[in-house]
C-alpha cells in the first residue's frame, strides 16, 4: 500500500504545472496547518504537536496547539480550548482571551477570530510588549464576522463562513475603515510578508491574487495554481509556497 501511495505521489508531482516546481516534504508527516513569515516556518500536525523548521529538520516545540502563526508580531498559537499563547524565551506564555485562529503577519499587531467568528485586533505596542500575565492586552473588537484572518504589509484579508473574501486596511493601533468585499470564494487565505496573497477554496484548489501593490492592495484578479491533490492549507514566504493536502501530504513549491 505504501509503495502504491509513493508511486501515485511521484506521478502527481510530475503532473504539476511547469510554472511551479513542487517537492514532497519527506521529513514531516501528517501536518494540519503551516505558516511561513520572515524566513521562518512553523506548523502543527494532526496530533496538535507544534513544530519549527531549522534547516531541513522540524524541531518539536513544547505544548499542544491546533493553530500556530509566525511573523513580525512573533510566534503565537491557540490550542483546542481556544487559549492564546505567545512564544517567549523558549516557552509558551498564555495571553488573556479566547480565539480559534490568529495571525502574526501584520505590522507587529495580532488579528484573530473567536469561536463566534468575531474578529479582534491587538495593537502593535501590546503585541510586541507582551511578556506574560500582567502585561496589558487591550483587544479591540472589529466589525463583521470572519472565520480566518491573515495580514501583510498592504492590509488584512479574511474569509467568512460562506467563503466570501474581504480586505481591510489596519494600522498598528487597530484603526480601520471597515471591510471591502473581494470577488471569489476561499475557505482559507494567507498573506505573505511581501504582500502576496494565496488561498484554498472548498474544492481544494489553490489560488493566488494578481496585481497586488501598495497603491492597489486589492489586486486585479485570481489565478489558479494547478495542484495534483486536493489541498487544505497554504502559506508563502521568500519564494517558497508551502501546501498541505487534505490527505496531510506537505509539499514545498518554487516558482
Amino acid at each position: 500500500m505504501r509503495a502504491t501511495a509513493a508511486v501515485l505521489l511521484v506521478l502527481c508531482l510530475l503532473t504539476i504545472s511547469h510554472a511551479w516546481d513542487c517537492q514532497e516534504v519527506v521529513n514531516i508527516k501528517n501536518l494540519m496547518q503551516i505558516d511561513a513569515g520572515l524566513g521562518q516556518v512553523v506548523a502543527t500536525d494532526t496530533s496538535q504537536i507544534p513544530y519549527y523548521l531549522v534547516g531541513d529538520k522540524w524541531i518539536r516545540l513544547p505544548g499542544s496547539l491546533k493553530h500556530i502563526t509566525v511573523g513580525p508580531a512573533g510566534i503565537w498559537g491557540v490550542n483546542k480550548d481556544y487559549a492564546i499563547y505567545k512564544y517567549v524565551a523558549g516557552n509558551w506564555v498564555q495571553a488573556a482571551g479566547l480565539l480559534k485562529q490568529l495571525d502574526a503577519g501584520g505590522e507587529q499587531f495580532i488579528l484573530g477570530a473567536n469561536m463566534n467568528d468575531t474578529p479582534y485586533c491587538l495593537t502593535s505596542s501590546a503585541t510586541v510588549g507582551y511578556k506574560g500575565p500582567g502585561s496589558p492586552l487591550p483587544w479591540t473588537g472589529l466589525p463583521g464576522a470572519v472565520k480566518y484572518y491573515s495580514c501583510g504589509p498592504f492590509g488584512c484579508w479574511a474569509v467568512n463562513k460562506n467563503d466570501d473574501i474581504y480586505l481591510m486596511s489596519l494600522n498598528q493601533d487597530c484603526q480601520n475603515k471597515g471591510w471591502s468585499h473581494i470577488d471569489g470564494k476561499l475557505s482559507m487565505i494567507e498573506v505573505a510578508t511581501d504582500g502576496s496573497v494565496f488561498g484554498v477554496n472548498s474544492a481544494g484548489s489553490v489560488y493566488t491574487r494578481d496585481g497586488i501593490t501598495a497603491s492597489k492592495p486589492e489586486g486585479t484578479g485570481w489565478s489558479n495554481i494547478p495542484m495534483c491533490m486536493l489541498m487544505g492549507h497554504v502559506t508563502y514566504d521568500l519564494g517558497r509556497l508551502w501546501v498541505v493536502s487534505k490527505s496531510a501530504v506537505t509539499m514545498v513549491c518554487t516558482h
